[in-house]
This record gives structure tokens, C-alpha cells and sequence, in this order.
């Protein structure tokens, strides 16, 4: 069988990716065809899914008809681009490249002429629930974003936005995990503080953050009108939204935001 979808490093994002492909059927394990370096991490994903995995990124290049999914640590990818630069190719996949900090000009300097997709998924694209951005290059058309969208579609939601914009996207949904994840470590904490066992706090906290986010989706209510909805006259939402006013919690989120994007730059530099 053809081999469509090949893919460039099996790290964690990488197989995220391949899981969710294969369930939902958009590409058969026969497809597919992976370039991983450790021995165990081959094996591992040739039994789990049932994909050929190889040490030869080469032959990936070489032998994927349809996508290239490029997901190595962008300090190597200099190396590799390199070594695929020495492959004559007969046809042309879509190049799609998750690499933080790896501009649209540098890939389409490694592929020249082929088409190039960035893009910049999060960590909760782990668990089929990711926001990833993307943008094309020079050289995609309607039908290479289609394939990303799909592709991307397997492990949560997708926005097209221009490239200009990826630093703050890597700002605020690539590094927003984190703030979520204080979040709830620190509401856990208070109510900890108030006398409820570490295990039901802790429950209370994820599900509260969990349930917030799938209302506000679900509803497409404004978060201004979901926290009116919650906090009466001289009740004690108020009284805590009063205190995380004059902690400044808003503007804390928004510098935090500001700053990821401004390292994002630096690093992209």
C-alpha cells in the first residue's frame, strides 16, 4: 500500500498525532510510515499501532506521498533539513512542520518549492483536545489546508492565522496550559485552605475548570456574562472576584501572556 502520511520524530506530540489518525481512520496503520531514532521507541510504535517505523528519515522524505509531519526538537532541525536537502524527490507532499520558533522562510528554504505548512498545537492535543494554529506557505493552496485542517481536526480545534501572529498564539494557547494548570493547582490549594481534604479539593478544582470551559464553549457566552450569571448582590462570588481584582489576577494573566510572547520572539530570532 502507498504510503500517504509519513512522520519525522515519534516523540510525544508525534504519536498524540498518529493515535488520533488511526481512530478516527483518516489514514491506515499500512499508510503510515515513521522515522524514530531509539530502538525502543520503534519498537514500541510498530506494536501499538501497527505502523512501519524506520531509523532512516530519508526514507520517509522519500516515500510519502501526501504529508511529511515534521516533529523533532527544532535544534536538530537544521541537521535534518540538511540531510533530506540531499534527496531528489518525484513528487510533492505537504510539508507540515510543528517546530517552535522555525519561521515559514527557513522551511521553505529547506523544501524549496515544495508546500509548506507551520503550525503550533498544544500539549492537550495529547488528549484529542488541542487548539493549534497554522499558517501556509508560499506555495500551499486550498487543498494543502484542507489536509492540515484534517489532520490537525483528529486532536481538537484549528485556526488559520498569519504567521506574524505565532508568537502570540505560542503566548497565549502554546503556553497556556501552564496558567491553566496553576490555575487549578491553586484553587485546589484554597480550598485546602478552608478545610476541604486535599483529594475532594483537588476533584472540585479540575472539574470547576473543566465544566467552565465546556459551558462558555457549548453557550458561546461571553466569560463577562457567564461570571455576572454567577456572582448575586452581596453573595460570595463577588466577595472572591472582589479579592482577585485587587490581586490583580486579570493583569497577571495578561503580562504572563505578553511575556511568553515576547520570549517567543527572542527565540525565534
Amino acid at each position: 500500500m502507498t504510503i500517504k502520511f509519513g512522520l519525522i520524530g515519534g516523540g510525544v506530540m508525534g504519536e498524540a498525532l498518529l493515535s488520533r489518525l488511526l481512530t478516527g481512520g483518516i489514514y491506515q496503520p499500512l499508510e503510515v510510515l515513521v522515522s524514530e531514532p531509539q530502538y525502543s521507541r520503534q519498537n514500541f510504535l510498530e506494536q501499538k499501532y501497527g505502523v512501519a517505523v524506520t531509523a532512516d528519515n530519508t526514507e520517509v522524505f522519500t516515500q510519502a506521498t501526501e504529508v511529511l509531519f515534521l516533529a523533532v526538537k527544532p535544534q536538530i532541525f537544521s541537521a535534518i533539513a540538511q540531510e533530506l536537502g540531499e534527496v531528489t524527490l518525484q513528487r510533492s507532499p505537504l510539508i507540515v512542520s510543528i517546530l517552535a520558533g522555525v519561521p515559514l522562510k527557513q522551511l521553505e528554504a529547506a523544501f524549496p518549492g515544495l508546500p509548506v505548512i507551520r503550525a503550533m498545537p498544544n500539549t492537550p492535543a495529547t488528549v484529542g483536545a488541542g487548539m493549534t494554529a497554522i499558517t501556509p506557505g508560499a506555495y500551499t493552496d486550498a487543498r494543502h489546508l484542507d489536509i492540515a485542517r484534517q489532520v490537525f481536526a483528529a486532536v481538537g480545534e484549528v485556526v488559520e492565522v498569519n504567521e506574524s501572529l505565532m508568537d502570540a498564539v505560542t503566548g497565549l494557547s502554546g503556553s497556556g496550559p501552564a496558567y491553566v494548570a496553576l490555575m487549578v493547582e491553586a484553587l485546589a490549594d484554597g480550598g485546602v485552605a478552608a478545610g476541604l481534604p486535599r483529594a475532594i479539593a483537588n476533584q472540585l478544582a479540575l472539574q470547576t475548570v473543566l465544566g467552565t470551559a465546556q459551558l462558555l464553549h457549548e453557550t458561546k457566552l461571553h466569560p463577562a456574562e457567564l461570571k455576572d450569571s454567577v456572582t448575586s448582590p452581596g453573595g460570595t462570588t463577588i466577595a472572591g472576584v472582589a479579592e482577585l481584582e485587587k490581586a490583580a489576577f486579570r493583569s497577571a494573566l495578561i503580562e504572563a501572556v505578553k511575556a511568553a510572547t515576547a520570549r517567543s520572539q527572542e527565540l525565534g530570532k
